[in-house]
């Protein structure tokens, strides 16, 4: 029988290294911060946006620890995943990753190239693959377990008109998500994955902008969701208090699941509600 790795709390106040991929605005930013809030030193990389990954990483030193910043271009695969052990080696080593880039279409699959698909695909799916393959390998080899965490989207459980590779790269994330749940479970390294809704970020076109004050009347919180809601179940699943969570998948929705999710973003009033 092999000795278990140590838990997080047992690490004799080693502090945790993470990575979150896509971190220079929305989701990802408000991920590396949120970390950081716990005591986490932060690898943020970004696309295109330089500007907005050197704020995030103001933020996160802001709260007291490091951040060191690189650039990832995933349609550049499988060369890129290398970021990945550039940040580790910077930050000491990496306990936690977050797989957060990525890229969507609006556009009917019959109108699609298949380089566009591709894309996609390579962005959404094949970078976390890689990424998750990197940062894993170096976990296994530092024997302190740790935690590689998703985000995927609703759509790894429902389809959407318009999106098609979108919904195909982010269900096969989440059936990576599992698939990796179990083999990396020896090592006490959880995977999970977080399925944001509707979320106000510059990628649905809505930064800067307050989530309450947007009325969206087919989903049942009435509002879009804020990235620091998306944000605190992250941190969460990177916390000892999640030692016991793999394989799972996390809503962060507001409900737009239950109405399925052409209703939740098209109703524009909320008859709905009545029996």
């Amino acid at each position: 029988m092999t000795t278990p790795a140590p838990l997080p709390e047992d690490r004799a106040g080693a502090p945790l290294r993470a990575v979150v991929t896509g971190s220079d605005s929305g989701i990802g930013a408000a991920i590396a911060v949120a970390l950081a809030g716990g005591g986490v030193d932060v690898g943020i990389t970004y696309h295109s946006d330089e500007q907005g990954a050197e704020r995030t990483a103001a933020e996160v030193r802001e709260l007291g620890v490091t951040a060191a910043v690189r650039r990832l271009d995933l349609s550049d695969l499988p060369t890129a995943a290398a970021v990945v052990d550039e940040l580790a080696e910077e930050l000491g080593g990496i306990d936690v990753l977050v797989n957060c880039a990525g890229t969507g279409t609006a556009q009917r699959a019959m109108d699609m190239d298949f380089d566009t698909w591709r894309h996609v695909l390579s962005v959404d799916l094949d970078g976390a693959f890689l990424c998750s393959q990197r940062a894993a390998r170096r976990m296994i080899e530092a024997g302190r377990g740790g935690r590689i965490i998703n985000i995927t989207s609703v759509h790894e459980h429902a389809p959407r008109v318009g999106a098609a590779p979108y919904c195909a790269a982010k269900a096969g994330l989440g059936a990576l998500t599992k698939v990796l749940a179990l083999e990396l479970a020896e090592h006490d390294i959880t995977v999970n994955s977080v399925a944001p809704g509707e979320i106000s970020t510059p990628m649905t076109g809505q930064e800067d902008i307050d989530p309450r004050t947007e009325s969206r009347p087919g989903i049942p919180l009435s509002r879009p969701g804020h990235a620091k809601e998306v944000a605190a179940v992250v941190a969460f699943l990177a916390t000892p208090a999640a030692g016991y969570v793999t394989g799972a998948s996390y809503v962060v929705d507001g409900g737009l699941l239950l109405m399925g999710p052409q209703a939740g973003t098209i109703l524009t009033d909320e008859k709905w509600r009545s029996p």
